[in-house]
């Protein structure tokens, strides 16, 4: 689902870099900014599901889409990629730091080679992207548009590594507002509840009947589509939010509205 409220031409003339493109919130946000006029370049490890993903958009969306090898947990492709956007289109407006992995584990379950894996991944790739694409946005007066979670917000059972790298881009969105805000940068993120992506719909067949127990405790009753926080994604980077940098959005579904004690509806 998506309210598709973006004008066609809204990001016309610009160049809007995106992390994780291949598949899940990535593919929705690169086809968003698509839609609305933006040329694309989408990163993603997966060299596979990269060129999958571009087989897939529509011709008229395929000539405005940039497909590149990209491993944001490596200093040096992060540098590469930024150079390559501003080598093919000499300018960035937009960063959307996207990648992410969210593996299972309580602190005793997580190895150090998971917990590095983790950071260096969900932490240093937004770390190592962002360094490089300040200098292009700050001469764009653009913006960056990390993806946190609602695990950064609050914590998730048997998840230590991914809330913990998640609570870390909360606070280095702010940190980043703060200190390049002058510079007419602005930078926000988004924390997305739970939405039907790939990976969490291989989670439901795992699952038995966690979809139902998502559409119990979610206060509209459903998870998000792709589309939906993709539209939220739009607006941050639009003009429509030019006086906001510094927050953290969920798109939850009311899930962080909730204090966690229990209705009378779940008492027998």
């Amino acid at each position: 689902m998506s309210t598709n409220v973006w004008k066609e031409n809204l990001y016309s003339g610009r160049v809007v870099a995106v992390s994780g493109a291949a598949s899940g919130i990535g593919a929705a946000v690169s086809i968003g900014f698509l839609r609305a006029g933006a040329a694309v370049v989408g990163g993603d490890v997966n060299d596979i599901a990269l060129n999958r993903f571009v087989e897939q958009l529509p011709a008229t969306l395929r000539e405005r889409f940039v497909p590149l090898v990209l491993d944001v947990s490596r200093t040096e492709s992060a540098d590469a990629f930024v150079a390559a956007v501003h080598e093919r289109f000499g300018r960035m407006d937009v960063l959307i730091n996207n990648a992410g992995i969210a593996p299972v584990g309580s602190v005793t379950e997580t190895s150090n080679e998971l917990w590095r894996r983790v950071m260096s991944v969900d932490v240093d790739g937004v770390f190592f992207l962002a360094r490089a694409a300040l200098p292009y946005l700050i001469a764009a007066r653009g913006s960056i548009v990390n993806t946190a979670s609602v695990s950064g917000i609050g914590a998730d059972f048997n998840y230590a590594a991914y809330n913990a790298a998640k609570g870390a881009i909360v606070n280095l969105t702010r940190s980043m507002a703060i200190d390049y805000g002058k510079s007419s940068v602005r930078v926000n993120a988004i924390a997305p509840g739970p939405v039907r992506t790939p990976l969490l719909e291989d989670n439901f067949r795992a699952i038995p009947g966690l979809d139902d127990a998502f559409s119990t405790f979610i206060p509209l009753g459903r998870i998000a589509e792709p589309g939906e926080i993709a539209d939220a994604v739009l607006f941050l980077a639009s003009p429509a939010a030019s006086f906001i940098t510094g927050a953290i959005l969920p798109i939850d579904g009311g899930v962080t509205a909730w204090n966690g004690q229990p209705n009378g509806d779940f008492v027998s």
